[in-house]
């Protein structure tokens, strides 16, 4: 999977070993490195759904259009397909199979 992240300093913040522990503690930042190497080796967005860990989920409400992966309680690894379009079933849902590249959003509390 093609990962992207919508700022320099969110990518350099999940990526930089030094800072990701200061910014999140140690225990979040291995959680996040986890699930940043757990998409990076899907093929697709549907190969996650198989990986009970992560627990990746589609959002509702004003998060519409957005997924999520377990960090630490409550906090999510938040990201969105980079496709346009986005690719979707007949029925109008995402298409998980048709998801080959991300963009992360953030690193947050979703239920906020």
């Amino acid at each position: 999977m093609d990962i992207i992240f919508k700022t320099s300093k969110l990518a350099k913040e999940c990526n930089d070993a030094r800072l990701a522990p200061k910014k999140h503690g140690d225990k979040r930042a291995k959680l996040l490195r986890r699930r940043l190497d757990e998409l990076n080796s899907a093929a697709i967005l549907e190969d996650m759904r198989f990986l009970p860990a992560p627990r990746c989920h589609e959002l509702k409400q004003n998060r519409k259009g957005q997924l999520s992966v377990d960090l630490d309680h409550p906090y999510r690894l938040i990201f969105q397909p980079a496709h346009d379009p986005i690719p979707t079933k007949p029925d109008g849902g995402l298409d998980w199979s048709g998801v080959i590249s991300i963009e992360i959003l953030g690193i947050e509390d979703s239920h906020e």
